[in-house]
């Protein structure tokens, strides 16, 4: 154990005469107890101490002759997981997986759980938030029952160590972090102090048994994960679990990650019988017709790397107050308000300003980069004509305020996505790069140019004031 010398001389000390607050130094107020003129002289103040160099534990090497092997990934089962984690789980990494109630975090590490366990990797699930029994009922429900899958029921840190004792998990799940607590330390469970000392003592635990973690963390009303900023640090990895409780699409989004990259998203469709990845998750955001209808556009957008197909819808109808609804889903009001805008300017249709209108995503997706602007556009045009955009056509980029459309990334990723699902025409910016074969592309330098899709001969005129008709 390292010795501890002295480096400075006693010198005198102070106290509150109040709450018996101790410093180095003479203070008119007492930051503890905010009592004035309590501070007095009070003996010696303790003696600075410093930690001497001690032992070392291993050796350093040279990096070329650190064995890598040891930190190979081992896949979870889930390969919509092990996308976003890069691969698996690392032994001795610990993984924090944040989402707002009732998303679905705990049914999918259950159905972790026990496709991860088998004769020579234990698995020990810890649930801090329910009863053993009632965990037993949802894993009956999704099928996640495995002879080497452990369950216990803890919120006593000391408890949780115990069964990493007794079972030697090679995975472990905790359900979660802000539900423990050290008996060592004073305050709640959940507490900034608590959640610092048990994400601590199960890091310590998981790097030096080589065992994998996945800590369930809670979020605030803001969408931050709860607890001190220190536990993002700590862990290895963060994935935030995002979803709409009323739509079966789940994203698992890759925050942190030490051993991959950080742009990767997860599919999941979350139903009655448990979760399921998505390896082909666009067609939960298409509606299929067989004729095309007036206020709809299809585009490309980018989660992370993965190109989905998406649908844009829009409604316009005469309003019956003096102020027009503008109401969104799954779309940002404000992208949507510039749209209208630059219509209105731009594109010369006046009719926009006058009419309630509501635009929408389809199958619970959210769409909030920049590519989505001329699908948005496109959809208010035809819904304010009343004329359907032609069939099997998508369209990607970006529409300034001065009417331009502006090229965007990932344009020959989205193409090949959508000539995969059998679309053969689009709206790009210029040069968009390789085109795929079969697919026939328009490139377009402003909104007037794309607006010139929409087919003349079945275009209504916008209603006309009284003014105008005068």
């Amino acid at each position: 154990m390292a010795a501890r010398t002295k480096t400075t001389k006693d010198r005198p000390s102070y106290r509150c005469t109040e709450c018996g607050w101790q410093t180095a130094k003479w203070l008119g107020r007492c930051p503890e107890c905010q009592a004035w003129g309590t501070i007095e002289e009070y003996g010696a103040a303790p003696a600075v101490r410093t930690t001497a160099p001690g032992r070392v534990t291993t050796s350093a090497l040279p990096i070329g002759q650190v064995d890598g092997r040891q930190a190979t990934a081992r896949t979870t089962g889930v390969p919509e997981l092990d996308r976003v984690l890069g691969g698996g789980l690392v032994p001795g990494a610990v993984v924090l997986l944040a989402g707002e109630p009732g998303v679905g975090k705990s049914t999918l590490l259950l159905d972790v759980a026990a496709k991860s366990a088998s004769d020579e990797h234990r698995t020990l699930y810890v649930t801090g938030e329910e009863s053993a029994s009632q965990v037993r009922l949802r894993a009956d429900r999704i099928g996640a029952l495995a002879d080497h899958l452990y369950l216990a029921a803890e919120t006593d840190l000391s408890a949780v160590l115990g069964h990493l004792d007794a079972v030697k998990p090679s995975l472990l799940i905790l359900d979660s972090v802000q539900t423990v607590a050290s008996p060592e330390i004073d305050g709640a469970p959940g507490g900034m102090a608590q959640v610092r000392e048990v994400a601590g003592a199960l890091i310590r635990a998981s790097k030096d048994r080589g065992m994998s973690t996945l800590l369930v963390g809670h979020v605030t009303k803001d969408g931050a994960i709860a607890g001190p900023r220190l536990l993002e640090h700590l862990v290895d990895v963060v994935l935030h679990f995002e979803g709409d409780r009323h739509a079966r699409l789940r994203l698992v989004r890759g925050v942190k990650n030490r051993y991959g990259a950080t742009d990767e998203v997860g599919c999941f469709e979350l139903h009655d019988e448990g979760i399921t990845g998505l390896a082909d998750p666009s067609g939960l955001f298409l509606t299929r017709r067989d004729e095309p209808v007036p206020g709809t556009c299809l585009t490309v957008t980018l989660e992370g790397r993965r190109p989905l197909v998406a649908e844009v819808q829009a409604l316009t109808v005469d309003t019956q107050i003096p102020s027009p609804r503008r109401t969104t889903s799954g779309l940002e009001t404000s992208r949507v308000s510039m749209m209208l805008a630059v219509l209105e300017q731009r594109g010369r249709i006046s009719a926009l300003g006058k009419r309630d209108i509501y635009s929408a995503t389809v199958g619970g997706v959210r769409l909030s980069e920049p590519a989505a602007d001329l699908a948005i556009a496109l959809a208010l045009a035809s819904a304010a004509s009343d004329t359907p955009l032609p069939k099997n056509l998508v369209a990607i980029g970006e529409v300034g305020l001065a009417g331009e459309v502006r090229r965007v990334t990932g344009v020959q990723r989205r193409l090949a996505e959508a000539h995969r699902l059998g679309f053969t025409h689009a709206l790009v910016p210029g040069d968009p790069g390789k085109i795929p074969a079969g697919m026939k592309v328009l490139e377009v330098a402003d909104i007037g140019d794309a607006l010139r899709v929409l087919p003349r001969s079945r275009r209504r005129q916008a209603p006309q004031d009284e003014g105008d008709r005068r």
